[in-house]
């Protein structure tokens, strides 16, 4: 059985000299404001909404910021247009951003009264765990979609003053004399090859006297940040999971959250399958469901939208949506690399925040809060910074490690990289941390990048169900499920070696929620095939990016439109 390291075959990028501009604009056709924000999700909104709340007591600084002291930029139609989560948020963040309002007006379907979680031995045995085990417990948690979340949290910062720049890809960041000044947005109207289309509008430079990356999960400019500055030097690789979600309309409330371990997966160390399953309320009428798979599997058949199409073949699934229908769709990765993979957080004249810094715990499945979090104390020492004219934001990054953030990922800081020996020493050495929290193991395990996982052509693709319609779906019905608006015309936006082993073709084949890569019909079984790239399918979960390619950013506008995601 041949196999092939997805490392080995790195896309065509130089990200520094791609997307860092050293010169912008003249001043007259550049954009300026005072806070920069990349990214319309909580981390950025809550940063957004805090500045706003603090420059309303700072008439001076206010003034000194400009017109448009704080803006933020979002490539989606909309803000919360590519958000995605499980989601079960922890409150403490929404508080402490709006400690005036009611949690019943936040945008939440309730909290949580009912825990289960379930060992799934086969499709049709589901054995509970009793008592809950302590990270599944999720009592007086709040049931949310990050989507609707993010556009309710764009409105109150819309009202305190902020400019929110929807459809606006931030291509390029602006960097001079060591500090970040800005971001350039990217260019519309361009054809496939690149050439100007007669709607052509080129970009600008946005310049900023801090600007905040809260671009999410595979944040381009981060990405780009964290080269430039070092930011990762002497820290472990990032590594990272794909969550498949849906969300259907059901005929039967469902009364608790649930959560599964084991089945579909495999527990064999050699498969290096590492995930499970959540199933939420969401009211009376909705449920979300969805799968998260580790993406340093080494199965290239390994697919998570259709271990979730497997997995909602169980029992326990068919009860819960016998008579329902499927309303919405959608993926994204998510940072799982834990405390030793988070970079510094602050570079002269920029912080990064949310998931973009790697601020989610695996362990308790959460990372909403943090962002908020994040997003808080990012604006309030940003502040503080601005008062004396300094573009030093160190004591952001003391903030956070000293924060619950800090402290919460410390304790877990060796759970998630013991499965990829094992399954069951994973779930062991898992549990010794939760007891000791966080003392034993002690020392520091390494993280093994994704895309050094050796791939081979498994077994796996032999369990997914055919799709019928009903339960099971396939992946192009389920992208025209999330409002997918890009432009047919547009230039392609994803990186990879076109020309590759099959067996790192088919893993991009099967790995992709949206049916993306293609191999053709025609093409050997063995060696090297070519790749056929529909990146007008792409949802950007950016799983690419972890397994040999590079997602980078598309035209404004362009990808889903989720709503209730």
């Amino acid at each position: 059985m041949r196999r092939v390291v997805p490392a080995d075959f790195p896309p065509p990028v130089d990200p520094v000299k791609e997307f860092v501009r050293r010169q912008s604009d003249p001043e007259n056709e550049r954009v300026e404001v005072g806070i920069a924000i990349v990214g319309g999700g909580p981390a950025g909104l809550a940063c957004a909404n805090r500045l706003l709340q603090l420059l309303a007591g700072e008439p001076e600084l206010s003034e000194r910021l400009g017109e448009v002291p704080v803006a933020v930029i979002e490539k989606g139609k909309v803000c919360g247009a590519h958000n995605l989560s499980g989601a079960m948020m922890r409150p403490s963040g929404l508080r402490q951003l709006f400690p005036q309002l009611d949690p019943e007006d936040w945008p939440t379907y309730g909290q949580v009264d009912k825990d289960s979680v379930y060992w799934m031995l086969t499709a049709n045995m589901a054995v509970p765990l009793k008592p809950t085990p302590p990270p599944f417990r999720n009592h007086g948690n709040y049931m949310v979609s990050v989507a609707e979340l993010s556009r309710w949290m764009a409105e109150k910062a819309e009202q305190a003053g902020a400019y929110i720049l929807t459809e606006t890809a931030a291509a390029e960041l602006l960097v001079s004399d060591g500090v970040v000044r800005g971001v350039r947005s990217g260019d519309r109207g361009r054809g496939r090859d690149g050439q100007q289309l007669g709607t052509f509008q080129p970009g600008c430079d946005v310049t900023a006297q801090t600007t905040v990356l809260a671009e999410g999960c595979w944040g381009h400019l981060t990405g780009v940040a964290i080269r430039e500055f070092d930011l990762a030097a002497n820290n472990e690789p990032q590594v990272w999971s794909l969550g498949v979600k849906e969300v259907w309309k059901v005929p039967r409330p469902l009364d608790r959250v649930i959560h599964t371990l084991g089945w579909p997966l495999r527990y064999r160390a050699k498969h290096r399958e590492f995930g499970g399953s959540w199933i939420y309320p969401m009211g009376a009428e909705r449920v979300s469901l969805g799968f998260v798979i580790g993406l340093d599997h080494t199965d290239a058949t390994v697919s998570a939208h259709d271990l979730l199409q497997q997995f909602k073949q169980s029992t326990l699934v068919r009860g819960i949506l016998e008579g329902g229908e499927r309303v919405a769709w959608g993926a994204k990765a998510i940072p799982e690399g834990g405390y030793w993979a988070m970079p510094k957080l602050s570079a002269p004249g920029m912080v990064i925040c949310g998931d973009a810094g790697g601020m989610v715990n695996v362990p308790i499945l959460k990372g909403i809060h943090y962002a908020i979090h994040a997003g808080i104390m990012a604006a309030e020492e940003i502040v503080e910074a601005l008062k004396v004219c300094s573009s030093d934001l160190r004591s952001y990054e003391r903030r956070v490690e000293d924060s619950l953030i800090g402290r919460e990922l410390y304790e877990s800081r060796n759970m998630r990289q013991p499965f990829a020996r094992d399954f069951f020493i994973g779930g062991a050495t898992a549990n010794a941390m939760l007891i000791s929290r966080g003392r034993l193991p002690g020392g520091r395990w390494t993280n093994h990048r994704d895309a050094d996982a050796p791939m081979s052509i498994g077994t796996k693709k032999d369990g997914y169900p055919k799709p019928d319609g009903k339960y099971a779906f396939d992946k192009l019905s389920s992208v025209f499920m999330t409002g997918n608006a890009t432009r047919d015309g547009a230039p392609n936006h994803i990186r990879i070696q076109r020309h590759v082993p099959r067996e790192l073709a088919e893993t991009w084949r099967w790995m992709c929620p949206a049916g993306v890569y293609e191999i053709p019909e025609d093409a050997p079984e063995r060696g090297d095939v070519d790749v056929i790239v529909n990146y007008t399918n792409c949802v950007q979960c950016g799983a690419i990016t972890a397994k040999g390619g590079r997602l980078t950013p598309p035209e404004g506008g362009d990808g889903p439109l989720y709503q209730i995601t």
